[in-house]
């Protein structure tokens, strides 16, 4: 194995520009089912504020892990434009292992984020490209697999036969939208020999074909493994999180009550801090709740990344949560 890097996190980067529309220039409809907002076709809308950050799942796993003392390199394909010069930036002066970015002639990634009542909605656009993998890929403790674009699936196969070919990796998947979409059979290589599954309550149930799930977190726990993953990690919004663990134990960990500023990259901070905890040799229920409070802290501000919690303020945020009454628990 690789005697520096702990983590490589492979997948994507991007530049996230994110927009707050004013509530007076929407029309939104909410009720328990649909969500939508409008906007008057043709119309100049204004909006509060502008921001830019650099986000992506890898970008913001890499940045996330490394800020909790973990050695991570990301397997990232960037363009040749002011984006890639703008997220190379930013991996430098996190200290972010950069040996495996590369570059390749084109645009990057690119998304627009519309913030909207703390929620957001996002329009991303994935550059085409040919991912560059190093070859061979090295042999890490550990590997997380997260959203690549529309030509991942051999990209994803690759990953899998490395891991077939060295078990001694434990791999985390975190399918991203285009993944989803493609359907389970897409990624169904990887999930078959993953360690961890991460995914929310809405992609667990497609993915499983359970169906609605709610009261039966165990049996949509046991679908998700069926699939392949030992440890399928799921979560839930306000609803906190819940994993069956190797030795088929289950648990959940309830929500940091903290209201939202804007909720992008809050299921990257918990992936993050979740897995830097189990790599630092934690149990299941307190790499839970150290997700929780990396989650809780990256939705008190714009963007992904602003937010992700250092090694040193980690003890404070779970103080604060244990004294806030976030429970982790079997069920």
């Amino acid at each position: 194995m690789s005697d520096s890097i702990e983590l490589l996190s492979i997948g994507d980067a991007s530049l996230d520009v994110f927009l707050a529309p004013t509530e007076t220039e929407t029309l939104c409809q909410v009720d328990t089912k649909e969500c939508f907002i409008c906007f008057s076709y043709g119309d100049k809308i204004p909006v509060n504020n502008l921001d830019f950050s650099v986000g992506g799942n890898a970008a913001n796993n890499s940045v996330g892990t490394t800020r909790l003392g973990i050695r991570s390199a990301p397997v990232i394909t960037l363009g040749t434009d002011e984006v890639a010069q703008q997220i190379s930036a930013v991996f430098q002066k996190e200290g972010v292992d950069t040996q495996f970015v590369a570059k390749q002639e084109g645009k990057s990634n690119y998304s627009s984020v519309i913030n909207y009542g703390g929620e957001r909605t996002i329009f991303t656009y994935k550059a085409p490209k040919d991912y560059v993998f190093p070859d061979p890929l090295p042999v890490t403790p550990w590997i997380y697999l997260t959203s690549m674009g529309d030509s991942f699936q051999p990209y994803y196969d690759k990953v899998a036969d490395h891991v077939r070919a060295n078990p001694e990796i434990k791999l985390a998947v975190n399918p991203g939208s285009r993944q989803l979409r493609a359907g389970v059979d897409s990624f169904r290589s990887v999930l078959e020999v993953a360690y961890i599954v991460y995914i929310n309550r809405k992609e667990a149930e497609m993915i499983s074909g359970f169906g609605d799930s709610h009261g039966k977190e165990r049996e949509l726990l046991d679908a998700v493994s069926a699939l392949g993953p030992r440890i399928p990690i799921i979560t839930d919004g306000g609803g906190g999180s819940f994993v069956k663990d190797e030795n088929g134990k289950y648990i959940k960990a309830s929500v940091l009550p903290v209201d939202s500023y804007e909720r992008t990259g809050a299921g990257d901070a918990f992936g993050s801090a979740c897995i830097a905890a189990l790599i630092k040799g934690k149990p299941f229920e307190e790499a839970l709740l150290w997700g929780t409070v990396n989650s809780a802290s990256v939705i008190g501000y714009n963007g992904s990344q602003r937010g992700l919690l250092h090694d040193s303020e980690m003890p404070v945020w779970l103080d604060r949560a244990r004294s806030s009454g976030v429970l982790v628990e079997k069920f």
